[in-house]
């Protein structure tokens, strides 16, 4: 057994439009990382060129259900008639082979997987400006004014949540921001809470394997 041989759970999150998509993507180009991405589950049918564990996990409404009363899911929603979790076994199955897992995920939904994994690392991103994020909404031309602005106003409330999480990130440049999420998980790994346990299980393997000779 190695110090700090466990993945982490790495949360990223904040409100629409900050960029989390785009900052994760860089981040997985990082070279020589340890990444693996937290695939979501859902009851809806695959749309063209979705891949069953790549883009989701696609599961009949029955195996949901059974899922959500066994209690397997970090968080889950229902959207429009169909279900969307993130699904333990593939997380907890990546963490213990030593694999850093990234969540994606907004705000709620962040809040919601704290409860139950306070011991994940939480980041929240935020723009540099009000301006740079209302700037970005409208470049992505998916939403109208009256949308964009109901955006900006949760956003802004979204904000006053962000002492709930260990760190904040200025998504200013979006390699440099992936950089400062790269420097923080590295340096979670060196945490003393996260190393002295591990330190003590190597320790206590040691000595059990002294004593059988």
């Amino acid at each position: 057994m190695k110090l700090n041989e466990l993945g982490l759970l790495v949360v990223i999150s904040g409100p629409s439009g900050v960029g989390k998509g785009t900052i994760r993507k860089a981040l997985f180009k990082i070279p020589d990382n340890n990444f693996v991405y937290s695939v979501s589950m859902t009851t809806r049918k695959p749309r063209e060129n979705e891949v069953d564990g790549v883009d989701y996990f696609f599961v009949t409404r029955d195996e949901f259900e059974k899922r959500i009363k066994n209690n397997r899911f970090l968080e889950y929603a229902e959207f429009v008639g169909e279900y969307y979790g993130t699904p333990l076994d593939y997380i907890e199955k990546n963490l213990a082979q030593g694999k850093e897992v990234i969540i994606e995920i907004e705000v709620q939904g962040a809040l919601i997987v704290r409860e139950k994994m306070p011991e994940a690392v939480f980041i929240f991103i935020v723009p540099p400006s009000k301006q740079a994020l209302l700037d970005r909404l409208m470049n992505r031309g998916t939403e109208q004014g009256a949308d964009i602005q109901k955006r900006i106003e949760k956003a802004e409330r979204e904000y006053n949540l962000a002492y709930k999480y260990d760190y904040i990130v200025v998504n200013d440049e979006v390699t440099n921001a992936a950089d400062r999420i790269y420097a923080i998980i590295r340096a979670e790994h060196a945490k003393t809470e996260r190393s002295i346990h591990m330190y003590y299980k190597l320790m206590e393997g040691n000595t059990n394997g002294k004593q059988k000779h």
